[in-house]
């Protein structure tokens, strides 16, 4: 997790929270929300797996860290929407 700068947080949170807007749908609107969620998919992603199977976020180009954060930003709008009452 160490070897992400700033910007590769942001283009990993858009795209892994444009990918789980689309597939769970709700999410809140805007392109911020979705990049709020997609940021905070990947960050609870990387601690579960890192939690349960000892994996962590490896780096940008790794599609490990790109499955974690997308599978956390399932998690994470999921849980928006019950919480905010969106479908």
């Amino acid at each position: 997790m160490d070897d992400m700068s700033f910007i590769s947080w942001i283009v990993l949170g858009l795209i892994a929270g444009s990918i789980a807007k689309s597939v769970v749908g709700g999410g809140g609107g805007g392109w911020f929300m979705t990049l709020l969620l997609g940021v905070l998919g990947a960050v609870v992603g990387g601690w579960i797996s890192s939690a349960l199977f000892n994996i962590s976020l490896r780096g940008f180009f790794s599609p490990v860290t790109w499955i974690i954060a997308i599978l956390g930003g399932f998690l994470v709008t999921f849980v928006y929407n019950k919480v905010t009452k969106k479908s």
